[in-house]
Formats: C-alpha cells, structure tokens, sequence
C-alpha cells in the first residue's frame, strides 16, 4: 500500500547554482550535500521544502521542457514576493495556462535546467468544487 510521496527528484547540470536558487526561492532546508562522495548515480543535495523530501542529482544530460512540474502550495497574498524573487534570480516564467474562477493562482517557471515548477494558491478541494461548478454540478 503507498503511504506517502515519499520524495521528488530533479536532474540539474550545476548543483551549487541550483542548491542557491532553492535555498533564495523556496527557504528550501538543505540537510544533505554529497561533495565529491558519489552514494548514487551523481553528486546529490537533499532539501526539505514545505516539509517535502527534494532530491537533487547533478548530471550533463538535461531533458528537453515539458508541463511535467512539481507545484508548491502557497498564499495568494505571497505571490508577488514569489513574482519578485523569481525576476531577481532571472528565472523564465511561463504564461499561466487557461483556468475557470475559484481554482486559484499559479505561477510558472522554470529552473536553470528546465524543471517547471508551479507555486498555486489553491487546495484540490477548490479545484473540484470549481470544476463541478462549471460543468452545472455534474463533474466527479
């Protein structure tokens, strides 16, 4: 039986530089740095984000961009000192994608090495709510 997620894992082809910009962007704890001692596949960080597990692997072989993203969950009174960081950093955001009202906000960018990450507003309950809102009660 799953219990939880257990963690998250993104490939980055510069560990320092991207340790850096989750530790400005995110407040992200990192509680593990390999150095030069190579436990798995590559040199690796661990974070804790909003108490979540993220594992970082260094590697040259980067995939190209695709809508597969982590979102984090934030308050919608935070997002324009997110927007504001994301600009200081230099980081590409991507034009939000069509919503219905009540499904909150997000925020799209990607990473150095093209991760796309999501910082949303909203709860999946409100998600469901506005989806069965604008199908007349009848989404489920």
């Amino acid at each position: 039986m799953i219990e939880s997620v257990s963690h998250l894992t993104f490939v980055v082809r510069d560990l320092e530089r991207t340790s850096q910009l989750y530790k400005e962007l995110f407040g992200a704890e990192e509680v593990y740095h390999s150095g030069d001692q190579l436990h798995s596949l590559s040199k690796e960080s661990f974070f804790i984000i909003g108490g979540q597990w993220i594992a970082v692997m260094e590697s040259p072989e980067i995939l190209n961009r695709s809508y597969h993203h982590v979102a984090f969950k934030i308050q919608e009174e935070d997002v324009p000192s997110y927007l504001e960081r994301i600009n200081a950093l230099g980081l590409e955001l991507k034009p939000p994608r069509p919503r219905i009202g009540g499904e909150g906000l997000s925020l799209y960018f990607y990473d150095y090495d093209n991760n796309l990450f999501e910082l949303h507003t909203g709860t999946l309950e409100e998600r469901l709510a506005s989806y069965k809102a604008a199908d007349g009660g009848t989404a489920g």
